[in-house]
């Protein structure tokens, strides 16, 4: 089946999060990054921009089909090139809209006999990310401040365009250690800061409550 799949492929396909990193670097800090900060424009950007190498895998990763689902393995289904169903789309759109980051738990969910630790890390930063989004809209929603979303939407679309920007002029300039080091922080440090908001927001609503 390898064997095959290098044919297929010209190139033996990476087998986890390391070899697919030492392949795709670039790509691999970008999907970090642009996943946590903005998971919905980060995924509407991996289906305009990188459909059929990334977008495709993903959705059959998180949405699989019943009857594939316990038959394939991981790897199989990353090279699952096949369009999805409705039921597949109708899934995903429904968790795109209200739980993105539930996505990425779910995917690192399906890696988890292959990263035991980074996927663990991966999920309980998907869970705090949610929730600290949920404290978002219920300030939003306290203060009423409705009328105000189309305004941040469009400086949080204008933010993280610029930083996109900014970050793909200057890569090639950009040390390899130092997008390790960003890379590996924002993997396994950045759900410890996570932590500290949860606890802030939780304490700033007891006030608020008192």
């Amino acid at each position: 089946m390898e064997l095959e799949r290098v044919k297929a492929l010209g190139v033996k396909p990476p087998q986890n999060l390391w070899e697919y990193k030492a392949v795709n670097p670039g790509r691999s800090l970008f999907l970090l990054y642009a996943l946590k900060s903005s998971p919905r424009l980060g995924l509407l950007y991996l289906y305009l921009f990188d459909y059929t190498d990334t977008f495709l895998p993903f959705i059959h990763t998180i949405c699989p089909l019943q009857e594939d689902s316990s038959e394939e393995d991981i790897i199989a289904k990353l090279l699952d090139l096949r369009e999805p169903t409705w039921k597949q789309w109708r899934e995903f759109l429904v968790k795109y809209s209200f739980l993105p980051y539930q996505l990425i738990a779910e995917f690192a969910w399906d890696w988890l006999e292959v990263h035991y630790w980074t996927s663990r890390f991966l999920i309980v930063n998907a869970m705090l990310l949610s929730v600290l989004e949920l404290f978002s809209f219920w300030r939003i929603w306290s203060r009423s401040e409705l009328k105000t979303v189309p305004q941040r939407m469009w400086s949080h679309f204008w933010k993280v365009s610029t930083q996109g920007l900014f970050v793909a002029m200057f890569w090639p300039l950009i040390p390899q250690f130092v997008c390790n080091c960003l890379f590996y922080w924002a993997l396994y440090f950045n759900p410890i800061i996570n932590i500290d908001l949860v606890v802030k927001e939780v304490r700033r609503l007891e006030t608020q409550v008192l």
